[in-house]
């Protein structure tokens, strides 16, 4: 048996990146492009949208961004500043203050 005679190609890293830019693939599929070829993300395109077209999903992920920001801010201000964070609103809960109320006069005793 002979061998046919094949063709090689060379993929670079800016070829993967160009073709990116002209072709739609799944976020996984060029996830695992950019991290096999180590093609650069646009640093000022826009970031996917997770929720689709449900407004519901999208208003729960802003408030979890929110609470993120909120609380990476307090962590921010506990390192650089030394001081204690703001005061995180009270709970509606007050049962539960209630608890932590009475388990901290205990522990003082």
């Amino acid at each position: 048996m002979e061998r046919k005679g094949g063709s090689t190609a060379v993929v670079t890293t800016e070829t993967v990146a160009r073709a990116l830019t002209k072709t739609t693939t799944t976020p996984v599929e060029e996830k695992a492009l950019r991290m096999r070829y180590g093609a650069p993300v646009d640093l000022d395109a826009p970031l996917p949208k997770a929720h689709g077209d449900n407004e519901e999903l999208a208003d729960e992920l802003l408030l979890l961004e929110m609470r993120l920001l909120s609380a990476l801010k307090r962590q921010r201000a506990m390192t650089q500043g030394g001081s204690k964070p703001a005061p995180v609103a009270k709970s509606r809960n007050g049962t539960k203050a209630k608890v932590v109320a009475a388990l901290k006069s205990r522990k003082k005793r």
